[in-house]
């Protein structure tokens, strides 16, 4: 679109560097560690936080829906955000090769609204479901003061041999990258994606251009996927690293290790981020630095167990691991 603004992360109203400052700011009078029998086994930042619970860590992690849940309210729909809210704590979780035991939920509403509460409950029994993890617990608050709409988030609880965390401090240069599959957005990156559709010709009711089956609005819902074959990887085969590709992109890799991604060979974005970019005259580096761009999840492996991971999980070999920076072909993220 020759003359129309670029729209970006930032001038939706997210800025990512600002967002790690904040992060910075929040934690760094954290400084006291429990000894012993719950001891922290890895430092804040990584996907998932680590105890020491004897021959187990316990893993936690915690996470919302974000502004998705505003175009949910907008579609009057909202049977699917309770499995972005379990995917994006779950995600976290496999991430560091835990597995799901329990979740707890906090609904914050500005109103009690009929069939809200019902619907959402729904989503959430089906997330827990498809991560064989019980919900045992939440919260719900009335806030008009505080929240206009609502707003969802949940905490997960997993478990992991201590000898099994994953951290990435096993990646080495030459091993093999696996991309698997997204369902879609996800649940990241929603401000910039509300921006484009608000200064588009488009609004949520409107059939994709590139499907007549669907509305933008019910493409926008797809939940988050969950990657539960990823313990099945860990279980039969040699694994280095694993990572969530969730908000600001490919930048969250720098998680797990100071080495290179080098994506030679990434996954074909679906048509729903071609449209986004089209329609936001977003640049391929702010697109990457922003969405998954169709790869939800990543498994690093030595090159040798490559084709029997691909082989169980479906994924797809998108790249190596290299000394340093982030690629896409010919184009630096960082």
């Amino acid at each position: 679109m020759a003359g129309k603004e670029q729209s970006t992360y930032a001038t939706s109203g997210v800025d990512i560097r600002q967002e790690e400052d904040t992060i910075k700011s929040l934690t760094k009078a954290m400084t006291f560690k429990r000894e012993g029998f719950g001891a922290p086994l890895t430092d804040i930042g990584h996907y998932a936080g680590l105890m020491d619970f004897g021959e187990f860590a316990v893993a936690m992690a915690t996470d919302g829906v974000g502004s998705k849940v505003l175009i949910a309210n907008e579609m009057g729909k909202w049977d699917t955000i309770g499995i972005d809210c379990v995917a994006m704590n779950v995600n976290d979780l496999l991430a560091i090769g835990a597995e799901p035991i329990g979740f707890v939920d906090y609904l914050a509403l500005e109103k009690h609204k009929p069939g809200l509460a019902e619907e959402i409950g729904i989503g959430l029994a089906k997330g827990a479901e498809i991560s064989k993890m019980s919900i045992v617990g939440g919260e719900t608050a009335t806030l008009p003061d505080v929240i206009k709409g609502f707003d969802l988030a949940g905490t997960c609880i997993g478990i992991v041999k201590k000898e099994d965390v994953l951290t990435g401090e096993k990646i080495k240069v030459g091993d093999v990258i696996i991309g698997l599959k997204s369902s879609g957005v996800h649940s990241n990156g929603y401000s910039l994606v509300r921006q484009i559709i608000k200064e588009s010709a488009y609004d949520y009711n409107d059939y994709c251009p590139y499907d007549s089956k669907k509305t933008i609005g019910n493409e926008l819902l797809i939940p988050t996927k969950i990657y539960m074959e990823v313990l099945d990887v860990i279980k039969h085969h040699e694994v280095h690293g694993l990572a969530h590709i969730t908000g600001s992109g490919l930048l969250k890799l720098k998680r797990i290790t100071s080495l290179g991604f080098d994506f030679d060979d990434p996954i074909e974005p679906p048509e729903i981020f071609k449209f986004l970019q089209e329609q936001g005259n977003v640049s391929d580096l702010e697109m990457y630095k922003t969405f998954n761009m169709g790869m939800g999840f990543i498994i690093v492996v030595p090159e040798e167990t490559a084709p029997y991971v691909i082989g169980l999980t479906g994924g797809k070999r998108v790249g190596k691991i290299v000394e340093s920076g982030i690629k896409v072909k010919d184009l630096v993220i960082e």
